[in-house]
């Protein structure tokens, strides 16, 4: 029988990795579970439960800085940060609808470990950006600390970065330090209808591109549109506008006239701004069908719309654009996950992360974007400096890894 690991506190994480080093046993890092199936379907000796490591460290709204334990749950955070008018401004991506899980279940670690940012990332960047401090465990069953609690604190190494998106794979986190930065007063978006995805694309790096601060672009094609929380017959193209309302306003008056040209306009008050960017960040559209593959695929917005629409031609899939086309979501129409059919569209030019799909689907594909030799070298090294006998979620990203 397999121990199961719930540490109370750092030192307690550092038996627990001991144990693994000593025993040649490996450790599924997780906290709520609420992304435990991202990844590829790994297999390890014994759980490593940090959800006992909770609650708020430091926070200073003067200061737009946060610090708490790993296994907090975000909800709560959120809700403190809400009560003082403060957010994260990178959106954090609530992925349990999409994977038949319950909303508001992730923990802090679990958000900084996957780093996913939502439609805000076109302006603000993503969880990565945001990372200021950590406190962790590394794979030698070592304590160590990086960064700090300020914006500019840097010197060396930025391992507040290094470990956001690594999937637990390099070290335990057990404290993060993340900046925060006001809630808008108000918000409005503004909608045209009735685009081509090729078209689209153009009208969203021109709308993005302009002087009128757009905090969002996404485009929905009529069969995705339909599934939104808002009215919609055809096809939506969505401009986010954020701020105090008379500059929301100006800004809209000088955005409409600039989008007139190239389709019917319409306009979303602050409620329903506010469900379409949740349902856009959530991937609510692609909620329904669990069991279908689902593709979160990262390009150059420009090339977007080719390249979705390569997919959707040669796997039936329906596909929905955010990061003014920079981000593809593409649901398949069933459990095959057609990975060459995505990988081929790309021709090396993105990334695709297979989000998700049924267990045995995801232990015969590559979950995440193959590696060339020289990243794979870097990688390895990575893992091998802070893991070395790879006791931390090994091969959640990378076979052998």
């Amino acid at each position: 029988m397999s121990n199961i690991f719930k540490p109370r506190d750092e030192n307690e994480i550092v038996e627990a990795v001991a144990w693994a080093v000593s025993g040649e046993k490996s450790l599924e890092i997780v906290g709520h579970g609420s992304k435990r199936v991202l990844g590829r379907a790994a297999q390890y000796d014994s759980p490593l439960d940090v959800s006992g490591l909770s609650g708020v460290v430091l926070y200073e709204p003067e200061e737009l800085i946060f610090s708490a334990r790993a296994g907090t749950p975000l909800a709560e955070i959120e809700k403190l940060l809400a009560a003082n008018r403060q957010e994260f401004a990178f959106e954090p991506v609530d992925l349990g609808p999409v994977l038949g899980g319950k909303p508001n279940e992730g923990t802090l670690g679990g958000l900084v470990s996957v780093n996913f940012a939502g439609p805000r990332r076109v302006k603000a960047g993503n969880t990565r950006d945001h990372a200021l401090g950590v406190k962790a465990v590394s794979g030698r069953a070592e304590i160590f600390k990086a960064g700090g609690r300020v914006v500019k604190n840097v010197t060396g190494y930025d391992l507040p970065k290094l470990l956001t998106g690594a999937y637990g794979t390099l070290a335990v986190m057990t404290e993060i330090t993340l900046k925060v930065l006001p809630v808008a007063e108000d918000v409005e978006t503004l909608l045209v209808s009735g685009l081509s995805d090729q078209r689209a694309i153009e009208v969203l790096a021109l709308g993005s591109a302009s002087a009128w601060d757009v905090s969002a672009a996404a485009h929905f094609p009529a069969k995705v549109a339909a599934k939104l929380p808002i009215k919609a017959n055809a096809a939506l193209t969505a401009f986010r506008l954020e701020g105090i309302a008379p500059s929301i306003a100006y800004r809209r008056d000088k955005l409409e006239a600039l989008l007139k040209p190239f389709g019917a306009l319409a306009a979303l008050k602050a409620d329903e701004s506010r469900a379409l960017s949740r349902a856009t960040r959530d991937v609510l559209p692609f909620a329904q069908n669990i069991s279908h593959a689902l593709w979160r695929i990262s390009v150059t917005p420009t090339l977007g719309a080719k390249i979705g629409s390569a997919i959707a031609a040669a796997t039936g899939a329906s596909v929905f654009y955010d990061w003014a086309g920079g981000l593809i979501w593409a649901e398949m129409p069933g459990e095959e996950p057609h990975a060459e059919a995505v990988r081929g569209a790309l021709s090396g030019n993105g990334h695709a992360l297979l989000v998700r799909a049924t267990p045995s689907v995801r232990a015969l594909t590559a979950v995440f974007n193959p590696l060339g030799a020289g990243h794979l070298k870097v990688t390895r090294g990575l893992k091998e400096s802070f893991d070395p006998k790879a006791v931390l979620n090994p091969g959640r990203m990378y076979a052998g890894i």
